[in-house]
């Protein structure tokens, strides 16, 4: 039991580290909202999503991602536009410190696009299928809890310390040009990802 959740510990940390456009997003946030609590959506948006995407691999469920050829070429039609709409907004974004506070995003669109950036990114599907669902093979009852359980809380502590780091960084940026560089950092990578993403169904 304590090697499944040690595993699944490691395991989810390895593939949540990699920056990304769902991390740098759950960052940026924590970066502009005027207060802590503010990014709560976005956090737990962000690890609802994984939550759902780990249990969806392990049960199994997510293999027709795998199977449905014309189900994974809409996945990634569609997170490419979303990431390219996202890297829009996040560049025109400007840090305003009017009042004291940033220029963020409200909570409904920090939901929708911590979602987006989750559940519309096919690279990140296909990960947490490869590895975690494939991972999961090996264990069984309890320990497969367990596993699972671990993953899950590795998303969860991650983003909530992502937000935070982010909120200490917002704070520290009296002036706004470290935050207007992050937007800038952001909707780069968003592009990238999109652009990556394009290249693939292009050349599939």
């Amino acid at each position: 039991m304590l090697e499944a959740i040690l595993h699944g510990f490691v395991l989810a940390f390895g593939l949540i580290l990699p920056l990304g456009a769902q991390n740098v997003f759950v960052f940026n946030q924590g970066a502009a909202q005027p207060t802590l609590w503010r990014a709560a959506p976005v956090v737990l948006t962000a690890a609802a999503c994984d939550a759902l995407l780990i249990l969806l691999a392990v049960l199994g469920v997510s293999l027709v991602v795998l199977t449905v050829a014309w189900l994974k070429t809409v996945l990634y039609v569609i997170g490419v536009c979303f990431l390219l709409y996202m890297g829009y907004l996040t560049w025109r974004s400007r840090p305003s410190l009017d009042n004291g506070e940033k220029a963020s995003f409200s909570a409904k669109k920090q939901m929708m696009f911590a979602a987006s950036v989750s559940l519309l990114n096919p690279h990140a599907i296909l990960d947490t299928i490869g590895v975690i669902g494939t991972s999961s093979l090996s264990y069984a009852g309890a320990e497969k809890w367990g596993f699972t359980i671990a993953c899950i809380l590795v998303s969860c502590l991650w983003f909530f310390g992502l937000s935070v780091a982010g909120r200490i960084m917002g704070k520290l940026d009296r002036s706004g040009s470290l935050l207007r560089s992050l937007n800038i950092v952001s909707a780069l990578i968003m592009w990238g990802v999109a652009a990556y993403m394009a290249s693939q169904l292009y050349f599939a």
